[in-house]
């Protein structure tokens, strides 16, 4: 007699499978187990991502309404945070970089008295004081925190230290030392006081910027220590608040466009929405061509562009490749094919 594939699996000596029954002893039929097909949607969903929800659970979310094969986001933003979080579907992954190093808004509330060891509300409290600042003192702080400065990033950060997380070696106990970075801070303005423990500013700020640091070091700067009490990103780059889209509703029209009452590509932006701060470039079907095949294309004549630098191609208004521009040379670096969903204008409200 035969063995079975659950026998052939067994450890030695072990009793074979029981196979599942129903009440009269007869074998149950196995569920039919249904898997979603996966489809090519190309576009960015501008989610504001609510309190408690990490990046990475937004971004399967986003992939799961749409079936879409691919997904990414342009930026992690923290579970206690709010607003703005860019994610790629499809070909849009390719300008992921794009969104990255653009530069953010950031609304934050600052509470004084407590410095906490994660520079959030979620922390244990390390330091504190009875001392609370006054408008007029926060204020004469911040220019110390504007333009380019050196910043040391949260002992709760991603940043790797020998292959680890940071966060995850100070959840084991371990005491991690993290080197200052250089970051850019644009502008950093105090909006409002609605108590004496609390404050918020706007803070728009380059890649790399730690709002939680910012914070701490305001509140160490003023004797009274602190941490971020509240966070809400408000933009990042061309994607707003005007754009971004409440998970509940995106919902809703998934539950719409599948009852044929409207288009999921109208919860999209465009794939070229990423590259708004790179000039675009227009070719013929004969450059096109070749342009898809990865080979570079010489323009001539008096009209040729002559400068060096990254461009985004298009043909008949329609995106095709992002590439670099070297004295009249397009040298194609990344060729899309937008086969499938495309994003529109995105959502906008009223």
């Amino acid at each position: 007699m035969s063995k079975t594939d659950n026998d052939l699996l067994a450890p030695a000596g072990a009793p074979p499978a029981a196979v599942p029954q129903d009440a009269g002893g007869e074998p149950r039929p196995k569920k039919q187990q249904f898997r979603r097909d996966k489809r090519d949607v190309h576009g960015w969903v501008v989610l504001d991502k609510p309190v408690g929800m990490t990046s990475t659970h937004a971004v399967s979310v986003i992939k799961r309404l749409f079936s879409a094969k691919r997904a990414g986001h342009a930026g992690t933003l923290d579970p206690l945070a709010s607003g703005c979080l860019p994610i790629a579907l499809g070909e849009a992954t390719k300008t992921v970089p794009f969104v990255q190093d653009s530069r953010k808004l950031y609304r934050f509330t600052v509470q004084w008295g407590e410095e906490r060891d994660t520079d959030d509300s979620e922390g244990r409290v390390t330091e504190s004081s009875e001392k609370r600042p006054t408008p007029d003192e926060i204020r004469a702080a911040l220019p110390a925190y504007t333009g380019t400065i050196e910043q040391v990033p949260p002992q709760y950060s991603a940043i790797k230290i020998e292959g680890e997380r940071a966060y995850d070696l100070a959840r084991d106990g371990q005491t991690v030392e993290l080197k200052a970075r250089t970051v850019d801070i644009g502008r950093l303005e105090l909006v409002e006081v609605p108590d004496a423990d609390h404050a918020v500013l706007e803070a728009e700020c380059g890649k790399g910027t730690y709002v939680r640091s910012l914070a701490r070091d305001i509140g160490r700067a003023l004797g009274c220590f602190g941490h971020v009490s509240a966070l809400r990103r408000v933009s990042v780059g061309s994607f707003t608040d005007e754009t971004m889209i409440l998970l509940e509703d995106l919902e809703a029209l998934c539950h719409r466009a599948a009852a044929g009452e409207g288009s999921l590509a109208d919860a999209l932006m465009p794939v070229e929405t990423a590259l708004d701060d790179i000039p675009a470039l227009a070719v013929d079907g004969s450059d096109a061509a070749r342009l898809r095949r990865g080979q570079a294309v010489l323009l001539r004549g008096r009209d040729a562009p002559n400068f060096r630098g990254p461009v985004y191609v298009t043909v008949s208004g329609r995106l095709l490749a992002l590439a670099e521009m070297d004295r009249g040379e397009i040298v194609p670096k990344r060729v899309f094919n937008l086969a499938g969903l495309l994003g529109s204008a995105g959502p906008k409200r009223g």
